[in-house]
């Protein structure tokens, strides 16, 4: 079950860079540690990704987090006008 969340996070927000960044590079990362999977995806396009901008229900970065939050997880986003932006999905190693 982790396994598949993590998958649907990576693939979600790769989308989105393909779609909406205007990017040249990304970057891909997963790391396990202390209970908790965080997943990292970092571009070089133009920025200004927010949570609660674009559609709602769970379509982009909104519905990303909503869902990460019905398994105690938590959804970051740190992205400037100009770029770059870093996306970090954290949860939990086991599901109840």
């Amino acid at each position: 079950m982790v396994a598949r969340a993590v998958y649907f996070c990576a693939a979600e927000l790769l989308t989105n860079i393909a779609k909406h960044s205007g990017t040249r590079s990304a970057e891909l990362t997963a790391r396990a540690a202390d209970g908790r999977i965080r997943l990292t995806v970092r571009d070089d396009g133009r920025g200004d990704a927010a949570l609660g901008t674009g559609l709602t229900g769970l379509t982009g970065l909104t519905g990303l987090a909503e869902r990460l939050a019905a398994v105690d997880g938590i959804l970051r986003v740190d992205s400037p006008p100009g770029g770059p932006t870093v996306v970090t999905a954290e949860l939990p190693t086991r599901l109840c």
